[in-house]
């Protein structure tokens, strides 16, 4: 399912664009390669950096292969192996593994930007992960002439 998209940007050395995704089940990967590689292209930086940050703590974002979907039901029960849902937590608000699972896979990541493109390999995607929707979310990409 395609995300929900809104954006403002900043026009410098650096851009900064802020996008609204809306989540529709508790756990969900998103691909959002095409949301930072159209920041990195509006951008106007032919060579530098691209952070995408998730402003959240019970999501994340992350940088894995996005050829095979059934890629992300792997995902989703490996991380449950190690963060259970109904775990007997200190936490204890409901949404614990979700808080566990965005420290393992990380609130940020930063990619190479060269000839005005992102520098993925080729099986790679850029996937937004939330632990605790259905929720109203927001990714900021920030591109960084270098």
């Amino acid at each position: 399912m395609a995300p929900e998209v809104k954006h403002a940007m900043s026009s410098h050395a650096s851009a900064l664009r802020r996008f609204q995704i809306q989540t529709h089940s508790r756990v969900e990967f998103t691909d959002i390669t095409d949301l930072v590689e159209r920041a990195v292209a509006e951008s106007g930086v032919r060579s530098g950096l691209c952070h995408v940050f998730v402003p959240h703590t019970s999501a994340a974002v992350l940088i894995q292969e996005n050829a095979d979907p059934a890629l992300r039901t792997d995902l989703d029960t490996f991380l449950g192996q190690l963060a259970p849902r109904h775990a007997a937590y200190h936490h204890d608000d409901g949404n614990c593994d979700a808080h566990l699972k965005a420290a393992l896979v990380g609130c940020s990541k930063t990619l190479m930007v060269e000839h005005g493109r992102l520098l993925l390999g080729r099986w790679q995607g850029v996937l937004f992960c939330e632990f605790d929707g259905p929720r109203g979310r927001e990714v900021l990409v920030k591109v960084i002439a270098a």
